[in-house]
């Protein structure tokens, strides 16, 4: 991260007061009871934040790109609930107390767990990979309460005001966090080879990345963790962290990991395992994400 007064955005008031506006409706929503809280926040990004910033329709657009044939009553319907997981994924990450103690009652799934715990006794490095899918930060901290020593890797936001507490709240949730960029890759790969564990995003656009395929469209991928797990040697693994029908709680599942072998074949085995997931549930992905933004196969 940089140090104080290096590369620091310059004012933007439109920031500072964007940032305002959140700030005082998380602190609301904060006074509300947990269960109480995550619905509400929930509801008001279904109904309000969502429609007034375009996420809405940034959503319809993608699904209608992916499945054109899908009637309009359903791409309303995935569009609503792909809202809802989003403002429920914001307070719940600002609730760290209530959502801590909430994931340390989860007990991790599947053959990546298991996996997973055979590399920390034998103190090897491993990658956990995922996409905005439910709330990831729910295995994060699932897995922090069983003892594990989860890093994470994040992007920092353009609004400086707003990034500065969204770190806290990552930071929160134990384990250290890196930033994108230099400092922060050498942060984490040392992280990783004292036999640390990783979790990365994969399911953003990356600009110069290759195009591979996701959910039938060419869709810009890093190749970053398979590249990373090769170089030291670290396992790849696949979790998810499924919001459950009552909107509050959570599984969190291990897929098995991935076999080594170049890094194109691996991360195309990783999005496969996040298509899975998304044709099975999708109103849990973020669908508002600009996932398609270029790239031709």
């Amino acid at each position: 991260m940089s140090s104080p007064g290096q590369d620091r955005p310059p004012f933007r008031l439109d920031h500072f007061a964007v940032n305002l506006g959140l700030r005082g409706l998380i602190g609301t929503a904060l006074l509300l009871p947990y269960p109480v809280r995550v619905a509400f926040v929930g509801w008001l990004m279904r109904r309000v934040i969502g429609p007034i910033a375009g996420y809405r329709t940034r959503a319809r657009e993608n699904l209608h790109l992916i499945w054109p044939d899908q009637t309009e009553t359903d791409r309303n319907r995935i569009a609503d609930q792909v809202l809802d997981n989003a403002g429920r994924t914001l307070i719940e990450n600002y609730s760290t107390k209530a959502f801590m103690a909430r994931a340390a009652e989860i007990t991790p799934e599947g053959l990546g767990y298991q996996a997973l715990v055979t590399a920390r006794d034998q103190k090897r490095p491993v990658i956990l990979v995922s996409g905005h899918f439910g709330n990831y930060e729910a295995a994060r901290a699932a897995l922090v309460a069983k003892g594990f020593v989860i890093g994470g890797l994040y992007r920092n936001l353009s609004n400086r005001y707003f990034n500065a507490h969204y770190v806290k709240t990552m930071q929160a949730f134990g384990g250290p966090v890196f930033p994108q960029g230099r400092a922060g890759t050498a942060g984490f790969v040392r992280h990783l080879k004292e036999g640390g564990q990783l979790v990365l995003l994969f399911d953003q656009d990356v600009p110069g990345a290759p195009a591979l395929p996701f959910l039938g469209r060419p869709a810009r991928t890093a190749l970053s963790a398979a590249e990373l797990a090769l170089r030291l040697k670290a396992d790849l693994i696949p979790f998810f962290a499924i919001r459950q029908p009552d909107g509050l709680g959570f599984s969190v599942t291990l897929d098995a990991p991935i076999a080594p072998s170049d890094p194109e074949t691996m991360m195309r085995e990783v999005t496969v395992a996040l298509e899975t997931r998304v044709l099975a549930d999708p109103g849990q992905w973020f669908w508002i994400h600009r996932r398609w933004k270029g790239g031709t196969l």
